[in-house]
């Protein structure tokens, strides 16, 4: 190191700052770009703002979805205890609203156990006359819409190291530490759309995300530079399970422009099927039975 310094005063002098740099405040960003993730803005109703330029949109809603995630499933436990991040129904609500496909019903736990509590409080004659909290007032949902994560988080150091290794020396010294200090993300994220008439899957798609970070060049000044410059900000997971569920509804929206519905020529859905079985009783065709008429009042 004192060789560097008294050969490359001015190198010094940019390092010394660098590593300066980590000690320094700023004043607080808000709407910071660095803190965004994919999913940007606001939405209210079929007006929104500040919302990313990449999110498919719909000239007007296919119909009411409501957000179906499964709490056991072995993703959602290393979304939220793994990376400690919320659901993800919390930012499919934006992206959802904001593409205006479809308005966003409530049926999570805690939004239906405010909404009942808000019930439960006029039926007990608690709140003001006129609260109108009555009955048949909640939409139903016409689809259920159900997120999944598949994680692959690797680390592209190998690369560096094994270049390092075949170029050798000094410079192969500095090519490995380069690649040592590469880190990429990756996210895989699937979305499933039920008809909750019907239970029939009306769309699925696949979205994708991956992230390089590489890290700061410490390593090349060697381990007695104060601990070097490889402490550096990675990209956090959050950010790329955004971006992979935009990239999965993205794709659910292009199809869903050309959505045809599927049938089964010659019966209804459920009727038996067409790949029949020996002694099996012959398919039918189906039918929604007509809605009972309203009994009329006696005079």
């Amino acid at each position: 190191m004192p060789f560097f310094v008294t050969k490359f005063p001015f190198a010094a002098v940019a390092v010394g700052a660098l590593l300066l740099t980590g000690c320094a405040t700023t004043d607080m960003q808000m709407g910071s770009q660095s803190a965004k993730t994919t999913a940007t803005g606001s939405a209210a109703g079929g007006a929104t703002a500040g919302a990313s330029s990449q999110l498919e949109r719909c000239e007007s809603p296919l119909g009411t979805v409501s957000l179906v995630e499964n709490v056991n499933a072995g993703w959602y436990t290393i979304l939220t205890g793994e990376y400690r991040l919320p659901p993800t129904a919390n930012l499919l609500r934006l992206l959802v609203q904001q593409s205006n496909c479809f308005i966003v019903v409530e049926r999570g736990a805690a939004g239906m156990n405010a909404m009942t509590r808000e019930r439960a409080l006029q039926q007990s004659g608690e709140m003001r006359g006129g609260s109108n909290f009555g009955r048949g007032q909640m939409v139903a949902s016409d689809y259920g819409l159900s997120p999944e994560i598949v994680f692959s988080n690797s680390d592209a150091g190998g690369i560096g190291g094994a270049l390092g290794g075949l170029v050798g020396g000094g410079r192969g010294r500095a090519i490995a530490a380069i690649g040592g200090s590469m880190q990429t993300k990756e996210a895989s994220a699937l979305l499933t759309l039920i008809d909750n008439r019907s239970g029939v899957q009306v769309a699925a798609s696949e979205g994708s995300a991956s992230k390089t970070d590489f890290g700061a060049f410490g390593g090349l000044a060697g381990r007695s530079g104060a601990g070097g410059l490889g402490g550096y900000t990675n990209t956090a997971q959050g950010k790329v399970i955004a971006a992979a569920f935009m990239d999965a509804f993205n794709q659910m929206v292009r199809s869903l422009r050309n959505y045809k519905a599927q049938t089964v020529r010659g019966q209804g859905l459920g009727g038996g099927g067409r790949l029949g079985v020996d002694g099996g009783a012959a398919p039918s065709q189906t039918y929604v039975p007509p809605e009972p008429a309203p009994a009329r009042r006696r005079r």
